[in-house]
């Protein structure tokens, strides 16, 4: 669910600068560059944290053997 998030944080960031740069709107093209970053900053924050958990699992397994 987050994954799909921050991929639409991304697309809509994406829209909007494309909108922003068509109508010469420099103010919704910032606001369109400002989201789509931080969708992206958000999807590497979520890989992180999953390979974090996969890792947290991978010992829990091991000390449980």
């Amino acid at each position: 669910m987050a994954e799909k998030d921050s991929k639409f944080d991304q697309l809509k960031g994406n829209a909007k600068e494309t909108i922003g740069n068509a109508t010469g709107d420099k103010q919704t093209e910032k606001e369109g560059k400002h989201e789509k970053v931080a969708g992206k900053a958000k999807e590497y924050v979520e890989k992180g944290s999953d390979k974090a958990n996969e890792s947290i699992d991978n010992l829990t397994d091991k000390f449980k053997k």
